[in-house]
């Protein structure tokens, strides 16, 4: 399966790292496109500091050796012909068409209805539930991913952090739970 990952899952890290964690797993293949990475880093720069928007930046390199086809090249003349109720978020659903995914990955629903990504063959899922589901048919992998994160966190916070509380946090609160 092939998923379109929105800029308000890429940021912020916890959710981030869980996503793409599993994605490393090789429990689905991401994909994005320049100007959705872009948002990332100016979200973290506008939130953080030029500091933190120079991190994502280079976070933003190291996901693209890691992942090189999932840059969805983004075509104009396709987001010309497409609707939706933000018309800033038309680039992402043009990114997924052009990206042949299968779902959008975002936690602004309100802004992808259903009806509109059926049209396009796409679906939409928010990343908590996406990867509860993983959780359920790939539990050793999610547990693996669970874990390094669980341990970043703890390693950059210099705290030792509940697992659960952590992924609550991070808007997570069902995969939290699934991972005990």
């Amino acid at each position: 399966m092939r998923v379109l990952i929105d800029a308000c899952v890429l940021y912020p890290t916890v959710m981030r790292e869980m996503v793409l964690g599993a994605a490393d797993q090789g429990l689905f293949e991401p994909t994005w496109s320049e100007r959705i990475l872009e948002e990332w880093a100016r979200a973290a720069e506008k939130n953080h500091g030029t500091a933190a928007g120079v991190m994502a930046r280079g976070d933003i390199a190291l996901l693209s050796a890691k992942f090189p086809r999932a840059i969805a090249k983004e075509n104009s003349g396709l987001a010309s012909r497409l609707y939706l109720p933000d018309p800033n978020d038309i680039h992402v659903l043009a990114s997924a068409i052009s990206g042949s995914a299968d779902v959008i990955m975002t936690m602004n629903a309100k802004d992808f209805p259903r009806n509109i990504l059926a049209e396009e063959g796409l679906s939409r899922v928010d990343p908590d539930n996406f990867l509860r589901g993983l959780c359920e048919t790939a539990p050793d992998a999610m547990a693996h991913v669970a874990k390094s994160v669980h341990e970043t966190a703890e390693r950059l916070s210099g705290e030792i952090l509940d697992k659960r509380a952590l992924f609550k946090k991070a808007r997570l609160p069902r995969t939290g739970k699934a991972l005990g």
